[in-house]
């Protein structure tokens, strides 16, 4: 195993403080510039012309993609042997710690945190929850870049206007994304692979397990990118592979920014990718889209996470009580 020094591990830290906040600084000045002269009656104006019925399918579709988001837990339980745990404790964990780790912006320090306070009451210690942790974060990371790459596939020229690649680069960034992802399958499906130290082993899933974690990292994906589409007005006539590969694109540059539930970055990606001249639908289906897959989650999520705390607190009053 290659060892870090401190001083190497220091500048690593340094070197992406330093990324997230350019990233932020940069989609800061895009969001502020593509605000100018926006009409916001009209915003709201479209949020209200909005049918109900498009705002249930879209809320369906926001439940569809979260409750594939517990099987990043469940599946990471499989793999690390702890098929005892249950899918319910799974859920739970996984709908607590996304939606408030995201809303605070500290996921990779808040989420494993809140997965530990769920899963140590069932015999997990720390070193579980971190194995558990790095899977659930591999199933994101195997799907975002799939369903990115196969949405440039269909739809080169969709994030042009944010990385300012032309549509043949970004094929070639697609074929590069699918090489690395199907590089990584066969070497797991190849054989058993690990890392870590001899006392604590990480262990890599296997190659059929990788191949359902992307299904389901896309499946995910989808599902929350259809949602936004759903509530873009028909008339934007923008299709459906474009805003796949944009959502991706600002889902990725707000995970980099950490920034809570990467707003800001997110928001700049969303509007210089889809908006163009006609920015007041693609601001008012944002904005709902915020509501629908971050404020309502993170609302029930942290309801629920502190009920639960509050119920284990009293119980754990009550036992006290008879002996003090």
């Amino acid at each position: 195993m290659l060892q870090k020094t401190p001083r190497s591990h220091a500048r690593l830290k340094g070197l992406g403080v330093v990324v997230s906040l350019a990233i932020a600084a940069a989609a800061i000045y895009a969001l502020t510039h593509a605000l100018k002269k926006v009409d916001y009656d009209e915003v709201f104006a479209v949020v209200g012309r909005t049918s109900p019925g498009v705002i249930v399918m879209a809320l369906m579709l926001v439940a569809v993609s979260y409750a594939s988001l517990t099987l990043y837990d469940f599946l990471a339980l499989r793999t690390i042997k702890r098929a005892d745990i249950p899918y319910r404790i799974a859920a739970l964990a996984s709908f607590t710690s996304y939606p408030i780790a995201h809303g605070v912006g500290a996921v990779a320090l808040i989420a494993p945190v809140i997965r530990y306070r769920v899963y140590s009451r069932h015999g997990l210690g720390v070193f579980d929850v971190a194995n558990i942790s790095f899977l659930t974060g591999l199933t994101f990371w195997l799907g975002n870049l799939t369903a990115l790459a196969l949405s440039l596939l269909c739809a080169p020229d969709a994030i042009s206007l944010i990385n300012y690649l032309p549509p043949s680069a970004n094929l070639w960034l697609a074929a590069a994304l699918l090489s690395g992802v199907l590089g990584f399958l066969l070497w797991t499906w190849l054989g058993s692979r690990s890392f870590g130290t001899r006392r604590w082993p990480v262990r890599l899933p296997s190659g059929p397990v990788v191949l359902l974690q992307i299904a389901i990292g896309i499946f995910d994906l989808g599902a929350a990118a259809l949602a936004m589409y759903v509530l873009l007005p028909a008339g934007l006539d923008i299709g459906v592979f474009i805003v796949i590969a944009v959502f991706i694109a600002a889902t990725l540059l707000g995970f980099a920014s950490h920034t809570p539930a990467g707003i800001g970055v997110f928001d700049a990606a969303i509007l210089i990718g889809l908006a163009g001249d006609q920015k007041e639908p693609v601001i008012a289906a944002l904005l709902m889209f915020r509501f629908l897959y971050h404020f309502l989650p993170f609302v029930l999520a942290l309801a629920l996470f502190g009920g639960l705390e509050g119920w284990r607190s009293l119980r754990q009053n009550r036992a006290v009580k008879p002996f003090s």
